[in-house]
């Protein structure tokens, strides 16, 4: 089966960590990184570009309307997403407070980020996908709705909603040709893990199934598979990527 190209690729959050890795993937395909950081963007992107890569890097909040509006708006201009990967999130507190103990406004914070951001981008990139017919879009979710990890309840209540989230919107965009699919990275040692307490890295090591640390290559491959047309009667599926620390039935 021949792999599609020049597709037009978006990927929140790109400009780091897993969200970058992610965007290295898509090595034939013209690639958006919208970003928080946008000077950082513009030099993971101009990186990019050195080696070979058709990149634009885009300023992103995407808890913010007006910003996705106009980001959305400069994506059209490029002709449309094609392929949607929302991976940008807001992972701080990772071993802090108990759910009696969490500030309120930090657990609000974190929901809007993760899974009202996650909403609103896809309202407003979905609609070129629509038009034509087809089109990909990959939640970035996480085991530890799976798991539950302990003190970390806005983190993990965020990513339970984008898993949930995955399923309806498939049902949503399923009759328009648009798949709708998420992965659940495990713990990866990347700049937004930096402030992981080492407890929960000795979890994750001592549990694996597959002993070795996880790198962000482990999930960008298996956001490209779902992207691929190798993935194109899979839709409302969730895949945790952690080397077997959670088995989900």
């Amino acid at each position: 089966m021949t792999e599609q190209t020049s597709r037009l690729v978006v990927v929140t959050g790109g400009a780091r960590g897993l969200g970058r890795a992610i965007a290295e993937a898509f090595t034939t395909d013209r690639v958006v990184i919208g970003d928080l950081r946008h000077q950082l963007a513009e030099q993971t992107a101009a990186e990019l570009r050195e080696w070979g890569q058709d990149v634009t890097a885009l300023a992103l909040d995407i808890a913010d309307v007006d910003s996705v509006r106009e980001f959305a708006a400069k994506v059209a201009e490029l002709g449309g997403a094609d392929v949607l990967v929302n991976n940008a999130a807001k992972a701080d507190g990772v071993g802090g407070d108990t759910f009696w103990e969490l500030d309120e406004a930090a657990f609000e914070q974190v929901l809007r980020i993760n899974a009202f951001g996650t909403w609103l981008v896809s309202k407003h990139l979905v609609g070129p996908m629509l038009t034509r017919g087809s089109g990909v879009i990959v939640n970035v979710a996480s085991d530890v709705a799976y798991y539950g990890s302990p003190r970390l309840v806005h983190y993990v209540g965020s990513k339970g909603a984008v898993l949930a989230m995955t399923r309806s919107m498939a049902r949503d965009a399923g009759p328009h040709g648009v798949r709708v699919n998420a992965v659940a990275p495990g713990l990866t040692r990347i700049e937004a893990t930096e402030n992981v307490p080492a407890d929960r890295y000795a979890l994750y090591r001592d549990n694996r199934a597959l002993p070795r640390e996880q790198v962000p290559a482990d999930v960008a491959s298996t956001v490209f598979f779902l992207a691929s047309e190798a993935a194109s009667y899979l839709t409302g599926q969730s895949i945790v990527v952690d080397g077997g620390f959670v088995m989900p039935t």
